[in-house]
């Protein structure tokens, strides 16, 4: 991992100071990793809302944790409840909400841990930008593939209703684009399938790639 990924506050020109320094700490990520007897890695669960992101992304850390792997789920809402409470839906906040993840996302795989994020994240260049915070094959993109009309028709939040009729502005697949993966790592079709067979196509990834070894028991 690079020595300090920090260059850049929000989309401004404005840059760190000079007078910050990137601290090295005496644990190094190698131990981390050592420690947690896994490959550390991001989990970027991308989609529509209503998709099965979240939903999908907690039952793969359900089995995972059966695996006994180290793990952490960072859900879009949850974390907008927090640090990105801030921010509105037009795409200039959208692309800071990413931004923020990101940044944290790298933080969690350099303590060691697999990371599960649950984001619409509409743009290609953002979720490269998230890619591009880490080493290379660190970040593995996960394209929950449910078509606009089944994640309509779902509405568990009565969202698209809303931006139906005008209530809410720049909503995903309705006003605002989508920029669907074009070479995601993987690619989960949620039609006709149930929650746990979608996560286990994640979960059979990390296990064939070799980022996690079946220790459930021990």
């Amino acid at each position: 991992m690079s020595q300090s990924p920090y260059q850049v506050i929000s989309d401004s020109s404005a840059t760190i100071s000079s007078d910050v320094v990137w601290h090295k700490h005496a644990v190094t990520h190698d131990d981390r990793v050592t420690a947690k007897g896994h490959k550390p890695c991001v989990l970027w669960f991308t989609g529509l809302s209503g998709s099965g992101k979240s939903t999908i992304a907690n039952a793969v850390d359900v089995q995972l944790h059966q695996l006994n792997v180290h793990t952490y789920v960072l859900d879009g809402d949850n974390v907008r409840h927090g640090l990105n409470g801030d921010l509105g839906f037009a795409d200039k906040d959208r692309i800071e909400n990413i931004r923020r993840v990101g940044e944290v996302s790298n933080l969690f795989v350099d303590a060691g841990l697999i990371v599960l994020t649950a984001f619409i994240s509409p743009f290609e260049s953002d979720r490269q930008q998230a890619r591009d915070k880490l080493t290379e094959g660190q970040f593995l993109e996960v394209f929950i593939d449910t078509p606009l009309a089944v994640c309509e028709s779902r509405d568990p939040k009565g969202l698209y209703k809303k931006a139906r009729s005008g209530e809410i502005k720049h909503f995903t697949g309705i006003d605002s684009d989508y920029e669907s993966p074009v070479d995601p790592e993987i690619h989960v079709k949620t039609d006709n399938r149930s929650v746990e067979e979608c996560a286990k196509d994640v979960v059979d990834y990390l296990l064939v790639n070799g980022f996690i070894e079946n220790r459930q028991g021990k």
